[in-house]
């Protein structure tokens, strides 16, 4: 990885490829195109690589904070599995998550244990789902919405306690107007396991997200350029373009601004530990915040005295605001049509990852897509055919 010019747009067969990003998505389609032989240019508008997945040690504690909020890599894919593993050291790790309502401590996502706690029973697994079964609400019709999606599955008690208010808060609205695939991440279970995902492969990197990317990104043919917006002057410079921003911002926001949800944090520090665990969340609408993260949680083969957290809050993004989720509303997706629509007629570029799809997607699935996306695109160079602006479904 160097910060050396551009140089010419093509030569011997090379083409001169500029990245936005140097997150995820944009390091993995540059790392795959220049070991295909051709010249990449990254930047980013950052002073650091690796996105909102960025990690660097605390200066006060010593210890390795998530900057932008949590990430745990998880997956079921083992080519993604395999591929991050030629980059970094991933050291097993089993999340778990709690949940604080009322005054009480639950297991999250919904278990055995959480259904008796919330319940005052002792039932085995198939009276827990006795129960729940008697819970669920019925609808003449598929659920529309988030509310009626939770209510169908595990009735309005369960839906009350643990969804209804962290929902409103993480997303801004109330959860009639989500759509019922929001509540279709979240796992239910009829055992005392407590694990948050159920992927095989569980993983941190021992050096932090960051050095991963780094390393991504340690290639001769590819130059890194942080602190450094991707424009459409500079785009001008090279022979395609690979966005990994807003798919809004790459047009100018010219048909209006998508939403998207942002985050804020408050960092606090003290001796020993602060919770039971790395993320605990606050499901109760009088706590502004949804969940705190104590970071050294996610690192059991380091020993630290003194602890960091952070109180995070959720809330819409401004024009000045990094994005993090997109909302994808009933207005979102008329909106986001039409950027599709201009995006599909677009030449000289391909949309890569959350952003610039507009989707809610893990980590690894992103890594997977940018897989693809280098692998449609090399494809496409070596056969003389045009390369797509989408590589698969946007």
């Amino acid at each position: 990885m160097s910060a050396t010019s551009t140089g010419p747009r093509q030569h011997a067969g090379r083409l001169q490829i500029g990245v936005a990003g140097a997150g995820f998505s944009g390091a993995v389609v540059a790392r795959q195109l220049a070991e295909a032989g051709h010249r990449v240019s990254v930047f980013d508008p950052l002073p650091h690589v690796a996105g909102h997945c960025h990690t660097e040690r605390d200066a006060e504690t010593g210890v390795m904070v998530h900057r932008y909020g949590p990430h745990i890599f998880h997956t079921a894919d083992v080519r993604v599995w395999e591929y991050v593993r030629r980059f970094a050291d991933m050291v097993p790790y089993r999340h778990t998550v709690r949940t604080t309502v009322a005054g009480r401590v639950y297991p999250m996502p919904v278990n055995l244990t959480t259904i008796n706690l919330l319940f005052g029973t002792e039932l085995d697994p198939a009276g827990a789902r006795a129960l729940v079964e008697a819970q669920r609400e019925s609808f003449t019709r598929p659920p529309v919405n988030f509310e009626e999606q939770a209510l169908a599955t595990v009735g309005r008690r369960l839906y009350e306690a643990f969804f209804r208010g962290y929902t409103a808060k993480q997303w801004g609205a109330d959860p009639v107007d989500l759509p019922p695939s929001l509540f279709s991440r979240l796992p239910v279970r009829f055992t005392a396991d407590d694990s948050y995902f159920d992927h095989p492969y569980q993983a941190i990197p021992r050096g932090g997200y960051t050095a991963l990317v780094t390393a991504l990104l340690d290639h001769p043919a590819v130059d890194v350029h942080l602190g450094h917006a991707y424009t459409p002057t500079l785009a001008e410079q090279f022979d395609h373009s690979i966005w990994t921003g807003p798919i809004d911002a790459w047009f100018g926001h010219s048909l209006g601004r998508l939403r998207y949800r942002t985050l804020d944090f408050e960092a606090e520090r003290g001796e020993g530990v602060h919770q039971m665990c790395a993320v605990m969340n606050f499901g109760d609408r009088s706590v502004a915040h949804t969940r705190i993260t104590e970071f050294k949680h996610f690192a059991a083969w380091e020993q630290h005295e003194r602890s960091v957290w952070y109180r995070e809050y959720s809330r819409e993004a401004g024009p000045d605001d990094a994005p993090y989720y997109p909302v994808r509303l009933a207005g979102d997706e008329h909106l986001l049509d039409a950027y599709l629509e201009l995006a599909r007629a677009s030449s000289g570029v391909t949309f890569v990852g959350r952003l610039a799809t507009y989707k809610y997607i893990d980590m690894d699935v992103a890594i997977g897509a940018a897989l693809q996306a280098a692998a449609t695109i090399v494809t496409a160079i070596d056969t003389g055919r045009p390369i797509p602006p989408f590589t698969g479904t946007p």
